[in-house]
């Protein structure tokens, strides 16, 4: 019997969750969350409702668990060195300590990094403690890219064109940012297509899942607010429409290296998930930031399809085993639409922000996979807060089967609801292989 707790509360984590349970290990979980998930909950021994910042909260329940490893979902708790209280403890854990989870709290850390030890992937760059020299650099670029130094929960990102268009006003984003910052980070502007990566790191193995694209913007389109995800896809044959097996290759061998690096600077091996959210551009794949785990949504895109047992892939990262370990996925296509509040993104003064408490019921999804993010269980039903609901997840042969059975297990959720409706659909993909075609000719 495996006793393996859990720390983290939204759909990521509850996708987690189902990926032990369904080891044939016989595990058993427990999970420390913030705020308390039905789903997490209905697949645990045992729950505590806690504090990420405070790690002691975190360690007593574990001893009192009797835990083997732990398992860190969100960048909150490795932010406050969870990891690091754990291991104190003699407890090891899927995840990076503080130190490490720089690689997603610190932009200045990672762009560095990749800079010092000559890793391509970088654009152009420079970090800024302070307004000094800002101007002169906005002169050398194109259009340019502000990044706080520090967690921001996936919406602090500013892009020329999108959230601001005069250098004027990319200076004042700089002066808000550097009121709540150390630091901002000021990149060229790049132009391509995104995807996510998440790969298994031990250290010195470094293991590809297979990419994944998301969605940031609230509406149809990639129209509105940047959001923390409002759903994403992946295909078959384990690439995307609009990359071919040379451009993953290359986000796994920049991964790989930065793997290498951290251990060179710090001495200490990366265990856990390095997720790198990369663009293919016109002059190859460029690195557009790190994460210290796996994405929401990203994670219900491709737990579901792993066949190797998850606590066997959680031990080998742990031990430094993942080279003798055989990782396979299937290969089905998968399609995850966010279910929000119709408020969702939306300024708090808009009549339907009040959605954010309604009640829902969730009628026949057929084949699809829920997993709930923030959703109150009430003795009269669910409820939603203010934030993402449910990742509805359609899994299939192919990427029309796999949108059709999402799409349809959404329209099977009542309440006053939003989602994506584009996401997988043929014309956003006919988009994206446009979009890159334009860039880089017939390759795509």
């Amino acid at each position: 019997m495996t006793k393996i707790l859990l720390i983290g509360n939204g759909a990521r984590e509850h996708a987690i969750a189902e990926a032990i349970i369904r080891s044939g290990r016989n595990p058993r979980l427990y999970s420390f969350m913030k705020t308390n998930n039905p789903g997490i909950a209905s697949l645990s021994e045992k729950t505590c409702i806690g504090r990420y910042d405070e790690p002691e909260a975190v360690v007593a329940f574990a001893r009192d668990t009797r835990t083997e490893f732990a398992i860190v979902g969100p960048e909150d708790p490795l932010s406050h060195g969870v990891v690091d209280a754990l291991k104190a403890a003699g407890i090891p854990a899927v995840g990076p300590p503080r130190a490490l989870a720089s690689l997603e709290t610190s932009k200045s850390f990672t762009r560095n990094l990749l800079e010092k030890y000559r890793i391509p992937g970088n654009p152009r760059f420079r970090n800024f403690p302070s307004l000094t020299g800002i101007e002169a650099f906005f002169d050398e670029l194109d259009g340019v890219v502000l990044k706080p130094d520090g967690l921001t929960g996936g919406k602090g990102v500013l892009v020329q064109g999108d959230h601001f268009q005069t250098r004027e006003e990319a200076l004042a984003h700089c002066r808000d940012i550097l009121k709540t910052h150390p630091s901002v980070t000021v990149e060229e502007k790049l132009e391509g297509e995104e995807f996510s990566l998440q790969c298994l790191c031990d250290g010195r193995t470094v293991v590809a899942t297979p990419p994944v694209q998301d969605h940031k913007r609230r509406f149809v389109d990639d129209r509105g607010p940047n959001t923390g995800g409002m759903g994403s896809y992946s295909c078959a044959d384990h690439l995307l429409p609009f990359m071919d097996a040379a451009a993953a290759a290359e986000g796994l061998e920049i991964t790989r290296k930065v793997a290498a690096a951290i251990l060179r600077e710090t001495g200490v091996p990366y265990k856990g998930v390095m997720y790198g959210g990369f663009m293919i551009t016109r002059s190859g794949v460029k690195l557009i930031e790190y994460n210290a785990r796996f994405g929401d949504p990203e994670a219900m895109n491709i737990l579901p399809l792993l066949r190797t047992d998850f606590v066997d892939v959680c031990r080998a990262i742990i031990d430094g085993s993942l080279d003798r370990l055989d990782i396979v996925f299937e290969k089905k296509a998968t399609v995850c639409k966010y279910v929000v509040p119709r408020g969702y993104g939306l300024p708090q003064s808009r009549p339907d922000a009040a959605s954010a408490s309604s009640r829902i019921e969730i009628g026949d999804v057929q084949g699809a996979r829920l997993y709930y993010s923030s959703i109150d269980q009430r003795p009269d039903g669910l409820y939603m807060t203010s934030s993402r609901a449910i990742g509805v997840v359609g899994i299939a042969d192919d990427l029309d089967e796999a949108e059709r059975v999402a799409e349809g297990a959404v329209s099977a959720i009542r309440g006053p609801v939003d989602h994506r409706p584009d996401i997988g659909t043929g014309r956003l993909i006919r988009k994206r292989i446009d979009h890159m075609r334009k860039l880089v000719g017939e390759r795509v």
